[in-house]
């Protein structure tokens, strides 16, 4: 028997995911749930009841707070998942705790490589790049002490000699113009790694997992049966995915920056790190605004360049993957009460389904 189609407007609770290898993690409102296919082709799931002091708090009621939290707890969950699901579709399936200091390193580790890259990086660059247009001069730093030395820098370096003692430029066209500069840059680094690892098979399935996820969220959204067959007509993009997170971070921080003018280098990269969750909860806020004003014809336009860039992370996917996503999702639904235990239920292996050798 088919699910009663629901109405759109009662559907109150923002359910999110990620793809993870060979397989979907869903949250929803008290639990998460991980689907991955392993190479005999059945669905192996793991449940686990989400943290109460985030999710169903004053937390998850306090703009800005409710997104930097929620994003640490996020990406930690999903760290592990990654790293289960990796062994489930390798036929190494371990029963394995989510929490704890391996879960903490593991997620710090990450924040770090990507703050380096995706942060200081374009800072840099961007530094660089306002020394060499003449932006911002080179700062005299040694003249008093030492005008000898800084005379010498000049020569031996025609002028673009060490561009992080730069003159500091107070808030105004110029240091926006830098700070703009800046986003570009990290915008291209984003893109280039995004293209570049998007080459490989077993990300190419990744990426058809997460749209498997979207599609599966915009289904059920839209009130309709989750099957795969129904699932995979609807739109590969979804406002609150995190490609369209990472986009509105880089906007939001042009504004944010720009407040601050570009100070001292050393205050520059300082101020890169400490803003980062300022700028995340605002990306936060934009994000969930902007997903819940769709039905107005001018939001849908400033969106639109968030739903392209998420092209750059999701695939098609198969009528496998989203039986994949879709057992997923209904097991939220079942820990929610919000379906029966027959309609969450597990579907039979499916041996054609599995990854082919080699990806």
């Amino acid at each position: 028997m088919g699910e009663a189609k629901k109405v759109p407007q009662e559907i109150k609770f923002s359910y999110g995911g990620q793809a993870v290898i060979e397989g979907v993690l869903m949250r929803g409102a008290n639990n998460a749930a991980i689907a991955v296919r392993n190479p005999e082709g059945e669905i192996v799931v793991h449940e686990q009841p989400l943290n109460k002091a985030i999710y169903r708090s004053w937390i998850a009621r306090t703009p800005f707070v409710r997104g930097l939290v929620g994003l640490w707890d996020a990406l930690g969950l999903g760290m592990r998942a990654l790293m289960w699901a990796a062994d489930v579709a390798l036929g190494e399936e371990e029963d394995i705790s989510f929490n704890g200091p391996i879960g903490f390193a593991t997620v710090a580790v990450s924040l770090v490589l990507g703050i380096g890259l995706f942060f200081l990086l374009p800072t840099t660059l961007a530094t660089g790049i306002g020394s060499a247009l003449g932006i911002s001069a080179p700062e005299p730093v040694f003249e008093e002490a030492n005008p000898d030395a800084t005379e010498a820098a000049v020569e031996a370096d025609d002028g673009g000699q060490l561009f992080i003692f730069y003159e500091a430029l107070p808030i105004g066209v110029e240091a926006t113009i830098i700070n703009f500069i800046e986003a570009v840059v990290q915008l291209g680094i984003l893109i280039i790694y995004i293209s570049v690892i998007g080459q490989l098979n077993d990300v190419k399935r990744l990426f058809g997992y997460h749209g498997a996820e979207h599609k599966t969220i915009n289904a059920y959204e839209a009130g309709d049966e989750l099957t795969p067959e129904i699932v995979s007509t609807y739109p590969i993009e979804h406002p609150r995915c995190g490609t369209a997170f990472l986009l509105t971070v880089v906007f939001v921080s042009v504004f944010v920056f720009s407040l601050l003018g570009r100070p001292p280098f050393i205050w520059l990269i300082i101020s890169r790190v400490v803003l980062i969750p300022v700028i995340a909860g605002i990306a936060y806020e934009y994000l969930k605004w902007s997903a819940d004003n769709l039905h107005r014809p001018w939001v849908r336009v400033i969106v639109k360049p968030n739903l392209m860039l998420q092209h750059l992370t999701t695939r098609e996917p198969d009528l496998t993957m989203c039986e994949v996503a879709i057992t997923s999702f209904k097991r939220v639904l079942y820990s929610e009460g919000l379906i029966d235990e027959a309609e969450a239920a597990i579907p039979e292996p499916n041996p054609l389904a599995v990854a082919p050798a080699g990806d």
